[in-house]
């Protein structure tokens, strides 16, 4: 496949090993959008924030739509193979471990982090996915994560772009391929909260830090 490189920002943590937060910005955001949310979750991991390769009217973006709420779902399976691929040679190049990704997607980019875990279940160690839909209509019954990979998922109760049926449908998609979800309906928009860190930095902070 023709793949192409992405624009990146890679922080590396103090100890080896550690985990890499990756962070999907939303449309119109690139890789320092970010940055200063991944602040709220603290400095134990190595961080590596990418900007989408597709741009609509200017704005960065993850994958192709058709229209709002529409994706292009056959380019949306190719800039998901590519951004793996990518990260699995980057992971050789910086020298993380690319079996302890955590990825954090707010919108366009929690949505390719949400492909990336129908296309590659076992990929990912966790997901935080802020105002996700789902990224394909049908996935398939056959996609099985067999690590019960854990997954943040935070929506607005009055978002105009998610129907809270669609997220209801999906949360439980995930749960019968066997990820771990933690699912919060919140009472705001598409906008991102003080709620939403607060309750995707407790959730981090059981799953990786408390359980040490």
């Amino acid at each position: 496949m023709d793949f192409q490189a992405l624009k990146y920002i890679y922080q590396p943590a103090k100890n080896a090993g550690s985990n890499t937060l990756l962070l999907l910005h939303g449309t119109g955001g690139d890789e320092r959008d970010l940055l200063p949310i991944a602040d709220e979750f603290g400095d134990d991991f190595n961080i590596l924030s990418l900007r989408g390769n597709v741009s609509e009217n200017g704005m960065p973006r993850f994958f192709k739509r058709l229209g709002m709420g529409i994706f292009d779902e056959q380019d949306l399976t190719f800039r998901t193979h590519e951004m793996v691929d990518f990260i699995k040679g980057l992971a050789e190049k910086e020298g993380f471990d690319s079996t302890k990704i955590i990825a954090l997607g707010y919108s366009n980019g929690a949505n390719i982090a949400g492909s990336t875990l129908v296309l590659y279940p076992d990929f990912l160690a966790a997901a935080i996915l802020y105002r996700p839909m789902q990224p394909f209509k049908e996935i398939k019954a056959d996609v099985k994560n067999t690590t019960y990979t854990p997954v943040f998922m935070s929506n607005g109760l009055v978002d105009p772009t998610v129907k809270q049926a669609d997220t209801v449908k999906y949360v439980n998609i995930l749960k019968d391929a066997g990820f771990d979800v933690a699912n919060y309906n919140l009472s705001t928009g598409h906008n991102l909260t003080r709620e939403d860190l607060r309750l995707s930095v407790d959730w981090y902070k059981q799953h990786f830090v408390n359980n040490r």
